[in-house]
């Protein structure tokens, strides 16, 4: 199966790091010229040059923008007004008790969670419809269908791109844009590792950590490890591929069977 991107334009947001930038690596490798998004310019000056190194014939640029508000998304429409494959995966997340997470948190992770995804998708996929062709792909997470207590905040948010991704997949029905969502699990990214690290017994590694937290949290986990990154960014780069055409309002896990669901 060879994954040839040659030719489309795609935009990743908040990709400076972790599995936003590894994405932005696998679609520059198979040929997509990529647009990262993080909030400051340091840090997409940083990005572009990491996946121009991963890819170097790549043709990467980057956009600075707040994308978790209305005039961050439209700074990035502006300087990027066009695009074929859209990956929505910018998030926030962290634990906290639900009864002292106040309006305004929840008012943030939505913004920030969801509507940053509703706004690009409203710019960007009446042109994939007009030339019928595009991808649009949301990144959720396994708390969308397995909500975490200590993080209900976050967890909603996550089933909520569920339910947009599939409203838009039967919006864009018969033509060539496919709407899908991607569901990671625990995933070794810097934030993790750095959560993992700090808890984690002298010598130990980052991987060992990683299977020390899953089988401790995540116990029906089937994989009983975290994901890498690459692992993550691989499917991402599959759905956005001419050769997901057949797939469309799917919500595709790539959390290592922690869904105890059929």
């Amino acid at each position: 199966m060879n994954i040839d991107i040659s030719g489309k334009t795609t935009i990743i947001s908040g990709s400076t790091s972790g599995i936003g930038l590894a994405i932005a690596k696998g679609l520059a490798q198979a040929g997509a010229s990529v647009v990262v998004n993080g909030r400051s310019q340091a840090a997409v000056d940083k990005a572009i040059a990491a996946v121009k190194q991963h890819a170097s014939t790549a043709t990467v640029r980057g956009v600075a923008a707040d994308l978790g508000t209305a005039e961050g998304c439209a700074l990035l429409i502006k300087a990027e007004p066009r695009c074929d494959i859209l990956i929505n995966n910018l998030g926030i997340y962290g634990p906290q008790p639900f009864f002292e997470i106040d309006d305004a948190e929840w008012s943030r992770y939505f913004e920030v969670n969801v509507l940053s995804g509703v706004r690009l998708a409203r710019a960007y996929m009446p042109a994939m419809l007009e030339q019928n062709w595009g991808r649009v792909v949301f990144i959720s997470s396994e708390s969308a269908l397995n909500i975490p207590a200590d993080m209900i905040h976050y967890g909603f948010s996550k089933t909520a791109l569920l339910g947009l991704a599939r409203g838009l997949a039967k919006l864009a029905a018969g033509s060539g844009v496919t709407v899908n969502s991607v569901l990671p699990g625990p995933t070794l990214s810097e934030g993790a590792a750095q959560m993992l690290m700090a808890s984690a017994p002298e010598g130990q590694t980052l991987e060992e950590a990683g299977v020390a937290f899953v089988k401790a949290q995540r116990p029906s986990s089937i994989i009983q490890r975290a994901a890498t990154l690459e692992e993550v960014a691989n499917m991402v780069v599959y759905v956005a591929s001419p050769l997901s055409s057949a797939t469309t309002g799917a919500a595709l896990r790539v959390e290592g069977g922690v869904v105890d669901s059929l």
